[in-house]
């Protein structure tokens, strides 16, 4: 029998679905959608009954986002739940067609809430013992973003600490610090990688990993991986030109460094 590892993998910006409620209020065209949403994570982090429990999301993160707090809503935001803006600045939706409360309410309810409330009913129901928060990363930080213009690691792992793994001042982390570090020296041996494998820079984690977090005392990893290794033209790539990896062994090479680094730091029986 094939063994399962006891991960939860959580991918909340694959999906590309656009709900009927808003036809004809986006600015943004489908593959504006594909591009900010990137379904690929769906498939780069897609390890069937590998993992002893998985949720992706079908809704595109340009409608809701699911690694958002539920407040701030827009204006105060434009960045946050419900999206105003993109990364890199362009206008979402059409002058005027911005969501109102009633359709804020009807979204969150459909999508959001029940999506938070699968992580929860997985993690109490299916042994889990290691989340992963499953993300893609633009090669260069764009104009509404902190790091806009620099450019990123291949790999950025989060557990909301400083950028060896360790609480900050008044923090907490989501999982311990020797486990990012051993996660990262995994990717690294992979990869053949240095720096280009990076702890809390330029993402430290987001919602998902820290409210599950304190919700359920599960640890939790956020894990980026930067588009350049799989889709041409981005970047400068290590090891191949255009793109280092197809999709599907990018994904084999990131399960193997998933597995070796669980089979190095679980001490269960």
């Amino acid at each position: 029998m094939k063994r399962r590892y006891p991960f939860l993998i959580s991918i909340p910006h694959g999906g590309t679905r656009v709900p009927p409620e808003l036809d004809g209020q986006l600015q943004l065209g489908k593959k504006d959608i594909r591009y900010y949403s990137d379904p690929d994570t769906r498939k780069l982090f897609g390890f069937g009954d590998r993992v002893a429990a998985h949720i992706e999301a079908e809704i595109s993160r340009m409608v809701i986002d699911l690694n958002r707090p539920p407040l701030p809503l827009p204006p105060r935001d434009p960045d946050g739940i419900i999206k105003i803006r993109t990364v890199d600045g362009r206008l979402v939706y059409r002058d005027g067609k911005v969501p109102d409360m009633p359709l804020i309410h009807k979204l969150l309810m459909a999508w959001y809430f029940p999506y938070h409330q699968k992580i929860d009913e997985l993690i109490d129901d299916r042994g889990v013992a290691l989340a992963f928060d499953c993300h893609s990363m633009l090669p260069r930080g764009s104009g509404e973003q902190k790091d806009a213009g620099k450019k990123r690691p291949l790999i950025c792992l989060g557990n909301n600490g400083d950028r060896t793994g360790q609480a900050g001042k008044n923090g907490i982390t989501t999982c311990p610090p020797e486990w990012v570090q051993q996660l990262a020296g995994e990717f690294r041996k992979e990869f053949g990688l240095g720096r280009e494998v990076a702890i809390n820079n330029p993402f430290s984690g987001g919602f998902i990993a820290n409210a599950h977090y304190w919700r359920k005392g599960i640890p939790w990893i956020q894990v980026e991986v930067n588009r350049a290794l799989y889709e041409p033209g981005r970047h400068e790539c290590p090891k191949k030109s255009p793109a280092c990896y197809s999709v599907r062994e990018l994904r084999e090479r990131i399960w193997r460094v998933l597995t070796q680094f669980w089979d190095h730091v679980d001490t269960g029986p």
